[in-house]
Protein backbone atom coordinates (compact mmCIF):
# COMPACT_ATOMS: atom_id res chain seq x y z
CA UNK A 1 0.00 0.00 0.00
CA UNK A 2 1.35 3.27 -0.26
CA UNK A 3 2.06 5.15 2.43
CA UNK A 4 0.38 8.74 2.58
CA UNK A 5 2.77 11.92 2.08
CA UNK A 6 3.83 13.39 5.42
CA UNK A 7 4.72 16.78 5.91
CA UNK A 8 8.40 16.27 6.26
CA UNK A 9 8.21 14.86 2.70
CA UNK A 10 6.67 17.91 1.58
CA UNK A 11 8.87 20.51 2.61
CA UNK A 12 11.72 18.43 1.46
CA UNK A 13 10.44 18.24 -2.16
CA UNK A 14 9.12 22.00 -1.64
CA UNK A 15 12.59 23.26 -0.61
CA UNK A 16 14.47 21.12 -3.40
CA UNK A 17 11.09 22.73 -6.18
CA UNK A 18 12.59 26.24 -5.32
CA UNK A 19 15.54 26.29 -7.68
CA UNK A 20 13.40 24.83 -10.40
CA UNK A 21 11.20 27.32 -9.92
CA UNK A 22 13.39 29.79 -10.27
CA UNK A 23 14.46 28.28 -14.00
CA UNK A 24 10.53 28.70 -14.55
CA UNK A 25 10.71 32.19 -13.55
CA UNK A 26 13.87 32.82 -15.99
CA UNK A 27 12.79 30.84 -18.79
CA UNK A 28 8.94 32.61 -19.11
CA UNK A 29 11.53 36.09 -18.99
CA UNK A 30 13.62 34.95 -21.23
CA UNK A 31 10.28 34.09 -23.97
CA UNK A 32 8.90 37.30 -23.73
CA UNK A 33 12.33 38.73 -24.51
CA UNK A 34 12.32 36.64 -27.58
CA UNK A 35 9.18 36.89 -28.34
CA UNK A 36 9.13 40.47 -28.53
CA UNK A 37 12.68 40.24 -30.63
CA UNK A 38 10.79 37.93 -33.52
CA UNK A 39 7.95 40.35 -33.44
CA UNK A 40 9.59 43.26 -34.43
CA UNK A 41 12.04 41.16 -36.82
CA UNK A 42 8.51 39.53 -38.20
CA UNK A 43 7.25 43.61 -38.47
CA UNK A 44 10.53 45.15 -40.18
CA UNK A 45 10.26 42.10 -42.65
CA UNK A 46 6.89 43.01 -43.51
CA UNK A 47 7.85 46.46 -43.86
CA UNK A 48 10.59 46.37 -46.25
CA UNK A 49 9.10 43.24 -48.18
CA UNK A 50 5.82 45.59 -48.64
CA UNK A 51 8.10 48.90 -50.02
CA UNK A 52 7.14 49.41 -53.82
CA UNK A 53 8.92 52.92 -54.15
CA UNK A 54 11.76 52.39 -56.48
CA UNK A 55 13.91 54.80 -53.91
CA UNK A 56 13.70 52.31 -51.49
CA UNK A 57 14.20 49.42 -53.05
CA UNK A 58 17.82 48.67 -51.34
CA UNK A 59 16.05 47.97 -48.30
CA UNK A 60 15.11 44.80 -49.90
CA UNK A 61 18.77 43.59 -49.68
CA UNK A 62 17.79 43.12 -45.82
CA UNK A 63 15.38 40.49 -46.48
CA UNK A 64 17.52 37.37 -45.80
CA UNK A 65 19.21 39.12 -42.91
CA UNK A 66 15.92 39.45 -41.50
CA UNK A 67 15.15 35.75 -42.11
CA UNK A 68 17.69 34.27 -41.22
CA UNK A 69 17.30 36.08 -37.87
CA UNK A 70 13.83 35.01 -37.64
CA UNK A 71 15.08 31.10 -38.47
CA UNK A 72 17.51 31.49 -35.35
CA UNK A 73 15.11 33.31 -32.93
CA UNK A 74 12.28 30.68 -33.74
CA UNK A 75 14.75 28.43 -32.89
CA UNK A 76 15.88 29.88 -29.23
CA UNK A 77 12.23 30.25 -28.90
CA UNK A 78 11.96 26.14 -29.51
CA UNK A 79 14.55 25.59 -26.88
CA UNK A 80 13.38 27.80 -24.36
CA UNK A 81 9.78 26.54 -24.13
CA UNK A 82 11.41 22.95 -24.29
CA UNK A 83 13.42 23.97 -21.03
CA UNK A 84 10.22 25.18 -19.64
CA UNK A 85 8.35 22.09 -20.06
CA UNK A 86 11.46 19.87 -19.00
CA UNK A 87 11.88 22.13 -15.92
CA UNK A 88 7.88 21.17 -15.23
CA UNK A 89 8.13 17.70 -15.61
CA UNK A 90 11.27 17.46 -13.17
CA UNK A 91 8.84 19.14 -10.66
CA UNK A 92 6.27 17.01 -11.29
CA UNK A 93 8.08 13.94 -10.78
CA UNK A 94 9.51 15.57 -7.57
CA UNK A 95 6.00 15.89 -6.18
CA UNK A 96 5.03 12.49 -7.52
CA UNK A 97 8.48 10.89 -6.30
CA UNK A 98 8.12 12.07 -3.00
CA UNK A 99 3.91 11.11 -3.22
CA UNK A 100 4.10 7.56 -3.77
CA UNK A 101 8.06 7.18 -1.79
CA UNK A 102 10.60 7.12 -4.73
CA UNK A 103 13.61 8.51 -4.64
CA UNK A 104 13.49 11.30 -6.99
CA UNK A 105 17.08 12.65 -6.97
CA UNK A 106 18.85 10.50 -9.96
CA UNK A 107 16.14 11.32 -11.90
CA UNK A 108 15.77 15.34 -10.89
CA UNK A 109 19.48 15.34 -11.63
CA UNK A 110 19.30 14.43 -14.79
CA UNK A 111 15.57 16.51 -15.65
CA UNK A 112 17.71 19.95 -14.37
CA UNK A 113 20.81 19.44 -16.37
CA UNK A 114 18.39 18.65 -19.50
CA UNK A 115 16.46 21.54 -18.96
CA UNK A 116 19.58 24.11 -18.31
CA UNK A 117 21.32 22.53 -21.39
CA UNK A 118 18.46 23.44 -23.52
CA UNK A 119 18.15 26.89 -21.66
CA UNK A 120 21.73 27.36 -22.78
CA UNK A 121 21.06 26.55 -26.35
CA UNK A 122 18.42 29.11 -26.26
CA UNK A 123 20.72 31.80 -24.92
CA UNK A 124 23.48 30.47 -27.41
CA UNK A 125 20.75 31.00 -30.31
CA UNK A 126 19.53 34.08 -29.27
CA UNK A 127 23.65 35.66 -28.72
CA UNK A 128 23.93 34.70 -32.39
CA UNK A 129 21.07 36.52 -33.58
CA UNK A 130 22.29 39.67 -31.59
CA UNK A 131 25.78 39.27 -33.48
CA UNK A 132 24.01 38.96 -36.87
CA UNK A 133 21.68 41.98 -35.97
CA UNK A 134 24.92 43.89 -35.00
CA UNK A 135 27.14 42.86 -37.32
CA UNK A 136 24.20 43.92 -40.38
CA UNK A 137 23.46 47.39 -38.40
CA UNK A 138 27.08 48.55 -38.58
CA UNK A 139 26.97 47.67 -42.42
CA UNK A 140 30.00 44.78 -41.92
Amino acid sequence: MLSTLTMDQLQVVISQAAAPAFILGAVASFLSVLLSHMNRVIDRYRLISDLDDPKKAPLKANLPHLQRRAAILHRAIYWAVGSGIVTCLLMIVAFASAYFGFRHEPGAAVLFMISLGLFTASLISFAREVGIALKHSEGG
